[in-house]
């Protein structure tokens, strides 16, 4: 695997950085390189969260980047701020949850949009959101392997998972829910 820049952005309280640094603990774990950095702004008080995470088998050389491989917005406002990491190399993924004008549409090599949001409420609960986004990651970029994510999803959240063994199962269908979304996008995704 070549080095994989993602840029990952949601309104505070979306899970953005925690599903990062799961991301980034499974990269890990697997022996590969990996950066996890955050963008801690005034998401606490309803702003943006940016989470910027590489993954490579070979040293990462900054820890910064201009333009992603993989831009995922959770939010139209993440939308506004996720635009300057796009160009025409980046696959550029946005929840469906709501519209984009055809003016917010960022340069991009293809634009996906994903019903995540819908589908963790219709199907799951809301508070899974994030791992279905998460598995989305993971089937868009292959950065790491499925199992890899389970344990460290399992690291994460295996005390909340000892308290109530049916989180276990509901976080693994998310997991494996928003892998299949992402890679059905792919197959079906709109080219810019």
């Amino acid at each position: 695997m070549s080095l994989v820049k993602i840029a990952l952005a949601g309104e505070g309280g979306q899970g953005v950085q925690s599903v990062a640094e799961i991301i980034a603990e499974a990269a890990y774990n697997e022996k590969k390189q990996t950066i996890y950095i955050p963008n801690f702004g005034l998401e606490q008080r309803g702003g943006v969260s940016i989470a910027f995470i590489q993954v490579s088998d070979e040293r990462i050389g900054a820890p910064k980047f201009n333009k992603a491989d993989v831009v995922i917005a959770l939010s139209e406002r993440a939308v506004d701020r996720t635009t300057i990491y796009s160009d025409a190399n980046t696959l550029y993924v946005y929840d469906q949850s709501f519209k984009i004008d055809e003016e917010q549409l960022p340069e991009a090599k293809k634009v996906l949009g994903i019903p995540a949001i819908d589908k963790a409420n219709q199907e799951l609960h809301p508070r899974v959101f994030n791992i279905i986004i998460m598995g989305a990651v993971i089937g868009l970029t292959n950065v790491v392997s499925f199992e890899a994510a389970k344990e460290a999803l399992e690291n994460r959240l295996g005390y909340k998972f000892e308290k109530n063994p049916n989180l276990r199962e509901l976080n693994y269908k998310a997991l494996e829910m928003g892998k299949i979304m992402a890679e059905e996008s792919l197959k079906e995704g709109v080219a810019k």
